[in-house]
């Protein structure tokens, strides 16, 4: 019987042992050109600014948008790392790892709570504490060369020249407790580390024949003030423009609902500058809370209840520099005014502190420290007697009115806590 003979053996089967015996050569030779790859330096080199703008701003590389001339072959193992187009790119049970994708902008809120240092750090400095220093001297020093009317709020107030070329606001309240307020919040500002966001300012004394008001003795008939007052003189700042609350508290309030707290989570995709206004926000509503001040984003909440619109218009009593930073004018209406008149008032500024649950870390290192010693009403006074001439001429707070302060540091103290507390369990 003869033996079957055996097929000869198909095309496929010997082109797969082909490719087979040729698979070591295929590889040293690749691992050879990552080698020489790896060798030669890389022809250009790109700055550690990232690749050269294109025509509509940041250009992309060649090699980043799929085109030649990307900047040499890729290697072998650079190969075995790129997935193949379509397939999902997820880690674990045996997926493929996500690629690297560019690092993520740094949060703007270290720890729950606390607006992060390098968004603090973008903050324009307002009034440095020398400048401000420099000008108060200078100030005091200077006779008013000139009394106008207008730009310098209510009808009583003027527009001062002063015979150093500066210009001042000379603000002649409606009882001496306003002028006390604007002095006592000034420095108040300033044991809070924000005084910086207060215009500079001094007290004066009104004297027809003394030697700072020699010049303008005429225009001070005219004025109606009376001999003795004491008034206050703020610098005068060029090209100050409207501020309108934003969203976090004008689109809340706006729709007629409760005020929310400003959480970490609702800071998300906003520009840098929202952001940077925002931390100066923070601090303008604590410090209107401690002093009570209704004359400024709690009038305009009050307003609502006849004006729908009027978180839409600019805020009272703040405006806005041209380098972005705020500025807290005309604070009269704190600290003595506004204790007397809390029972109004607090309805509005107390929802308005509770909206706020970020905030500038040493804002709130003052204010525990504060909490702390109980010492709220003895560093205001240590402060205010320090830095003010004029001091005695119209007092500090009443006995009462120290207790408020007091009393309102620890309500900031205890919000914050609660702050600290809520960002834990998120």
């Amino acid at each position: 019987m003869k033996r079957a003979r055996r097929a000869a053996p198909g095309p496929l089967p010997v082109l797969g042992l082909l490719l087979l015996g040729a698979l070591p050569g295929l590889w040293t030779v690749l691992l050879r050109r990552e080698a020489a790859a790896q060798r030669e330096p890389d022809p250009e080199p790109r700055s550690p600014a990232g690749p050269p703008p294109g025509r509509w701003g940041w250009g992309r590389s060649p090699a980043a948008r799929g085109e030649p001339g990307g900047g040499g072959q890729k290697t072998f193992r650079a190969l075995l790392a790129v997935p193949a187009a379509g397939q999902e790119e997820r880690g674990g049970e045996g997926r493929f790892a996500a690629a690297a994708s560019p690092p993520a902008a740094a949060s703007p809120v270290e720890r729950g709570i606390f607006w992060s240092r390098e968004l603090e750090e973008q903050v324009p400095p307002g009034f440095a504490a020398e400048e401000a220093a420099e000008w108060l001297s200078a100030a005091r020093a200077a006779r008013v060369a000139s009394l106008e009317r207008g730009g310098c709020g209510r009808s009583s107030n003027r527009l001062a020249r002063l015979s150093d070329g500066s210009r001042a606001c000379v603000r002649y309240g409606i009882n001496p407790e306003q002028i006390q307020g604007e002095a006592l919040s000034y420095h108040l500002a300033g044991v809070l580390g924000m005084q910086e966001r207060l215009p500079p300012m001094a007290l004066a004394l009104v004297e027809a024949r003394g030697r700072q008001w020699e010049p303008v003795r005429e225009e001070l008939r005219g004025s109606h003030w009376a001999e003795g007052a004491v008034v206050s003189l703020t610098r005068w700042v060029d090209n100050l423009t409207a501020v309108v609350a934003p969203a976090p508290w004008g689109a809340q309030a706006g729709a007629g609902r409760r005020l929310q707290p400003l959480s970490a989570g609702e800071l998300g995709g906003l520009p840098p500058s929202q952001l940077v206004e925002l931390v100066q926000w923070s601090d303008l509503i604590l410090f209107d809370y401690l002093t009570a001040n209704f004359d400024r984003l709690v009038s305009n909440l009050f307003s609502l209840q006849w004006d729908p619109r009027v978180m839409r218009r600019a805020t009272s009593n703040l405006l806005r520099a041209p380098d972005g930073g705020l500025v807290f004018m005309d604070n009269e209406a704190g600290l003595v005014h506004g204790y007397r008149l809390l029972a109004m008032w607090d309805p509005y500024n107390e929802p308005l502190l509770r909206s706020v649950c970020i905030f500038r870390e040493g804002t709130a290192r003052r204010v525990a420290e504060l909490h702390r010693r109980r010492s709220a009403a003895a560093e205001l006074r240590r402060r205010y007697r320090a830095r003010e001439p004029l001091w005695a001429r119209l007092g500090f707070l009443s006995e009462r009115q120290a207790e408020l302060l007091q009393a309102r540091v620890d309500f900031v103290h205890r919000h914050i806590a609660h702050c600290r507390a809520q960002a834990a369990v998120l």
